[in-house]
């Protein structure tokens, strides 16, 4: 079965259009002030446009209100909500309010974890395994680093699930064939700058895992 790919943080139409050449499954629209692959509405909604519609279209979001979503579902047509440091019960009540499916992210360092995946079991429906960041960190992700795929050898996941954390061409072989993984998530990986992805990049990772 080939293994899927969401491109995460895209912003313009040409790395839109290379994602979606090279077989990306998904894509990504940030709708986070603090990150550097924030969009507005107005922008999202044009970039949207571009994608077809077996490409699914994720919002990427911090904890947030209904107001934020709502905005955000309707600019940019959403088919899912990607939800970080997002309680369980919050969780819930956004997956009731849009009807629309929900991947929330927990961040991993070390197998103790894994354990916070399970509490959104009843609430969402994937998982996405991200590196967590330093203590302060401005951004809960989408700052390039990973975690010890090891940690997901023989683990028992409670919901679909998908790994991101410092995924590139070079190594996304390597974290697949050690975790299993069926769907990977990559941003910064794919950048040239904070904020700006390359369409060299993104071909090549796209082509990588074209190959497993």
């Amino acid at each position: 079965m080939p293994v899927r790919a969401k491109i995460c943080g895209l912003s313009t139409p040409e790395t839109i259009d290379a994602a979606i050449a090279g077989g990306a499954s998904h894509i990504g629209f940030m709708f986070y002030t603090p990150s550097p692959r924030h969009l507005s509405f107005d922008r999202a909604s044009a970039l949207a446009t571009q994608v077809p519609d077996h490409v699914g279209r994720v919002g990427v979001f911090v904890d947030p209100d209904d107001a934020l979503v709502d905005r955000a579902v309707a600019a940019a047509a959403l088919t899912a909500l990607q939800l970080h440091k997002t309680a369980p019960d919050r969780t819930a009540q956004l997956k009731a309010r849009t009807g629309l499916e929900i991947w929330s992210a927990v961040a991993i360092r070390e197998r103790a974890d894994l354990v916070s995946a399970t509490h959104y079991s009843d609430a969402a429906d994937r998982i996405l395994y991200d590196a967590k960041t330093p203590e302060g960190a401005a951004l809960p992700g989408g700052m390039g680093m990973r975690f010890d795929w090891t940690l997901l050898r023989g683990h028992r996941h409670s919901l679909p699930w998908i790994l991101a954390g410092g995924l590139t061409a070079d190594n996304v072989g390597d974290a697949v064939r050690i975790t299993g993984a069926e769907m990977v998530d990559a941003s910064s990986g794919l950048e040239s700058a904070p904020g700006i992805k390359d369409v060299d990049k993104i071909a090549a990772f796209l082509k990588a895992l074209s190959h497993l």
